[in-house]
């Protein structure tokens, strides 16, 4: 077997050449890109291959064309048959990129059923044309000629550009307009080619267009990437500097100065709250509303994030006016509750344990909306679970009532309290930290007889030797108040 090289198959092997070089390296420029999304890069490094087997099966059947043998039919068959199914294939992936492109509002689905449906025909058509030479078919000397059906072999491509002409016309301004051009240079300049090489016998623009304008297409594709990523960039910074910004005032809003009241040797007050978000939604809170009554705060927003803190910030105000005013804590909960839910149009709300600590006697009189039960301990005992009666959440309903209880704290008892965080701390296994390894850490040698800051911290690290590195997926806030009695009490303690 023997090839006849001429000029002209020495130009269209440049041409071929200089292709697949082109598409060699922008197949590594795609790959190597940080830009792109996942789904761009797939796309068009899949495109740049179709375009390169296109080329290649082009050239071999101009180059085998005319020349005698059976191994030579068998190779023409196969080749012709990858040709054309190859081209159908990029008129199949151009056409879905136009579709996803130009339709914003994302009702592809019917279209992209339609592309399919085009592409199992123009196969299922080849492989008929197989049989018979309808399509397309080679002589005796291995020439190759059109068949009466010919046309059928580019319905289906012809009907993808027609739809991705109608998207362009209908939805064109919905995409950037060098984006839109170069959607029309590569459906546009194949056409051109072909009649340019119709004048010039033999020379196979088809190829040249169609490399030129794919690599044109990408390039503008892959600027506007990169523009796009820039302004994103931009805006994620822009986003994460009003989160810092918004955490750090966040933190302020939360007492966070230890010792709390170093005038004050009744008792001692310690709390933290870590996020899981760079804001969150619990709160902690504590003040002297005067000087012998002390308010406790641990609450829970619904949410996370930005609206949850938001939400939070408004909460945590209004619980503190209300208990500035001298209310008790069932009077304060429902206050609260009435004013959120007369402009609670986001249905949000806050699970709320609120406490008044009388410090002379040591009386708490406490309530709770829909809180995380207290843990309490007397001075020689363990840390119990106090189950006190829930209300309802605040902002779950207007007219809400709230029952209030007392506990009295002796010098030396404890109080511990937790947002849902705590129980709900999650491991790598799914498995819940609970709240019985909570209280097994409070009742640890290392967790009874510590100060409230200690006691946190006790917590917290069996909270994390738990979880381990599974992710946070829930604000963690505790608090921990040591009532040590009123300065009376404590003196005639120490003087027994």
């Amino acid at each position: 077997m023997m090839f006849n090289f001429t000029i002209i198959d020495i130009i269209n092997l440049f041409f071929i050449a200089a292709g697949i070089g082109i598409c060699n390296l922008c197949f590594m420029q795609i790959t190597a890109s940080r830009h792109l999304r996942d789904i761009v890069r797939k796309y068009f490094q899949i495109f740049f291959i179709l375009i390169t087997v296109y080329m290649v099966t082009h050239m071999a059947r101009e180059l085998m064309d005319g020349i005698p043998g059976g191994g030579v039919f068998i190779a023409l068959q196969i080749v012709t048959f990858i040709e054309v199914l190859t081209a159908g294939l990029m008129t199949h992936m151009m056409s879905m990129l136009v579709v996803n492109v130009t339709n914003r509002d994302n009702n592809t689905k019917k279209l992209e059923l339609a592309l399919n449906l085009l592409l199992a025909a123009h196969a299922i058509i080849l492989v008929a044309g197989l049989f018979g030479g309808r399509m397309y078919y080679f002589d005796e000397s291995n020439v190759y000629h059109r068949g009466g059906l010919y046309i059928l072999s580019n319905l289906s491509p012809f009907i993808m550009l027609g739809i991705d002409v109608f998207m362009l016309i209908r939805h064109g301004k919905n995409v950037d307009k060098r984006i839109r051009i170069a959607f029309w240079i590569f459906m546009i300049a194949p056409i051109v080619a072909i009649v340019i090489q119709s004048l010039l016998y033999g020379i196979q623009f088809i190829i040249f267009a169609t490399v030129g304008s794919a690599v044109y297409m990408f390039g503008v594709i892959l600027q506007h990437q990169n523009k796009e990523y820039e302004k994103q960039k931009l805006e994620s910074m822009r986003i994460e500097s009003e989160l810092t910004m918004a955490s750090a005032i966040q933190a302020d809003m939360l007492p966070n100065i230890f010792p709390a009241f170093p005038d004050r040797d009744e008792f001692d007050v310690y709390a933290s709250m870590d996020p899981a978000k760079e804001v969150g939604g619990d709160f902690y809170d504590f003040f002297l509303v005067d000087d012998d009554h002390l308010g406790l705060v641990m609450a829970d927003v619904s949410g996370k994030g930005v609206p949850a803190a938001l939400f939070m910030m408004a909460s945590k105000i209004l619980l503190a006016n209300n208990a500035m005013l001298g209310k008790s804590p069932a009077e304060i909960l429902m206050d609260t509750n009435e004013t959120i839910c007369a402009g609670n149009r986001e249905e949000m709300f806050v699970t709320v344990w609120l406490g008044i600590l009388e410090i002379s006697t040591g009386k708490l009189t406490a309530a709770n909306a829909g809180h995380e039960y207290p843990v309490l301990k007397s001075p020689d005992g363990n840390y119990e679970i106090i189950k006190d009666k829930h209300g309802f959440v605040i902002g779950g309903m207007p007219g809400a009532r709230y029952k209030q209880y007392e506990l009295t704290l002796e010098p030396g008892s404890k109080l511990f309290l937790y947002t849902d965080g705590v129980p709900e701390a999650t491991s790598a296994e799914k498995e819940l930290f609970g709240v019985e390894r909570m209280l097994y850490a409070l009742n640890s040698d290392a967790g009874a007889g510590a100060d409230p800051k200690k006691t946190l911290g006790v917590v917290r690290a069996a909270v994390d030797d738990f979880v381990k590195d599974a992710e946070q997926f829930d604000d963690l806030t505790m608090l921990c108040l040591e009532y040590k009695g009123a300065k009376e009490k404590a003196t005639k303690k120490e003087e027994a």
